[in-house]
């Protein structure tokens, strides 16, 4: 193909992409701007070719610019957040990526691939200003509104031996000030776990704020945590992030493993030096900030896969929680059960005084996918389309199609191996569990699985861990 014909190729590709493209010279003049960017900026294409990129956005500051970092400094800008104004003044916000193209070591043009996010910026803003008035100036109590729920461990149940056990473990983490980590599978009550632990701690008078990490898009989570510093880019505006909100509290930060893995490593230097810097910002700002991280999956498995940082995991795991699954408390259940049927009776002004023995083996004999979360729905159900009876019976319970059969045939598949690969397998999963509840420690590893530290050496070789 002839050069024209490549050129050609090139141009389609950047125009029928949904992000925006900006290109410009080494004189920063626009050269090339895609549709996609210019629907984004909302302005004509005009006003922005052939002139130099801070005339075509005169509001932005060419030493926020990331164009001017690429063109005069040689440095590439990796999906930063930028608020500024367009030619017109409107205000938008845009995660870019810049970066300077070198042709025989000079800087011959700048590329700035972008994606809006203007509408996404104004929602958490609204969140953080939200989270904002639940605290007054000056005041060191939160207040809340009578509908938001405060839970404390007189709100969990459960007779369970291994469930108790992690109970009174929370229970001592009330009493200090270390970080938590609670693994769970979904639905098994984690932020019951962590708000207990806060409101039965000497924190109880201070915010208690959660953020789920897999909530809100990654360019934003930054900003969220830490708070924006005005300067930082054109619009930007001095905002308090979650740290400083809580500060002298407590932070949940659910789902931690869907945290971008960079900002894994900002979070881990905020744990280390108590203090935040806003994002933009220069002034360092100490916190006091008790962090509870959760997981839905097993912590060695997200380090495996790369989404969980393993120096923050050993930096938060002080405390480490392991909440049973609702399969291997069955037990609890009939209480469970109970609790929930005198709840839901008041919520629907029922009059259903007991669940029926078969009703309770017909709930036993479920593996609860949802967990408590999934047995509370099944009686709220029940309770709510329930007539005039006064016993809840099995002909009431409607259970989900997800059940043991499809755990069973899981298991099923994990055994079609040879059986000195499948104990290995198990053996393995057990060894590197304890590691991470050791934090890593050979000697109490050792211990907690009661072999010898050089036993454990052994193994640890064998199957490639490295500590």
């Amino acid at each position: 193909m002839k050069k024209e014909d490549y050129k050609k190729i090139l141009q389609e590709l950047i125009e029928n992409i949904d992000e925006g493209v900006y290109i410009v010279d080494k004189n920063g003049v626009g050269k090339f701007y895609n549709n996609a960017m210019a629907s984004m900026e909302k302005v004509n294409m005009e006003d922005v070719l052939d002139k130099k990129f801070h005339e075509a956005f005169p509001e932005f500051h060419v030493g926020d610019s990331t164009m001017f970092k690429a063109l005069i400094k040689g440095e590439s800008t990796i999906k930063e957040q930028q608020t500024y104004k367009n030619f017109y003044g409107k205000e938008i916000t845009t995660v870019n990526s810049t970066i300077p193209i070198v042709v025989d070591g000079e800087t011959v043009a700048a590329l700035e691939i972008a994606k809006d996010i203007t509408d996404i910026r104004k929602m958490s803003d609204t969140l953080l200003e939200l989270q904002k008035e639940a605290i007054p100036p000056g005041s060191s109590k939160i207040v809340r509104k009578d509908n938001i729920k405060r839970y404390s461990f007189e709100d969990i149940y459960g007779t369970n031996p291994a469930f108790s056990q992690v109970v009174q473990r929370a229970k001592k983490a009330a009493d200090n000030d270390a970080s938590v980590f609670i693994y769970g599978e979904t639905g098994t009550g984690k932020e019951l776990f962590a708000q207990s632990i806060h409101y039965g701690g000497k924190r109880k008078e201070k915010p208690f704020l959660a953020q789920n990490c897999a909530a809100i898009p990654e360019s934003l989570l930054e900003g969220i945590l830490f708070g924006t510093s005005k300067g930082s880019f054109t619009g930007a505006v001095d905002r308090e992030g979650l740290f400083e909100q809580a500060n002298g509290g407590t932070l949940l930060l659910d789902e931690i493993s869907a945290m971008p893995y960079d900002l894994q490593s900002k979070l881990l230097r905020v744990l280390q030096e108590d203090y935040i810097r806003r994002v933009g910002g220069t002034k360092d700002i100490p916190v006091n900030v008790r962090i509870i991280a959760t997981v839905n999956e097993p912590p060695a498995e997200l380090i495996a896969q790369g989404k969980l940082r393993k120096d923050l995991f050993y930096r938060i795991n002080v405390v480490n929680l392991s909440i049973p699954p609702l399969r291997e408390r069955k037990d609890d259940i009939p209480l469970l059960a109970e609790k929930f049927l005198e709840k839901h009776n008041k919520r629907f002004e029922k009059e259903i005084w007991m669940v029926s023995d078969g009703a309770v083996e017909k709930l036993k004999a479920y593996d609860y996918p949802g967990n408590v979360r999934e047995l509370e729905n099944i009686i709220e159900q029940a309770v709510s389309m329930a007539d005039k009876e006064h016993v809840l019976t099995e002909k009431n319970l409607a259970l989900s199609s997800i059940s043991r059969k499809s755990r069973q045939q899981d298991k099923t598949h994990e055994i079609n191996l040879p059986l000195d690969k499948y104990l290995e397998e198990i053996e393995l999963r057990i060894i590197e569990d304890a590691l991470l509840e050791c934090s890593g420690n050979i000697s109490r590893t050792a211990e907690k699985l009661q072999i010898k530290r050089q036993t454990l050496q052994h193994k640890l070789k064998k199957y490639k861990i490295n500590i």
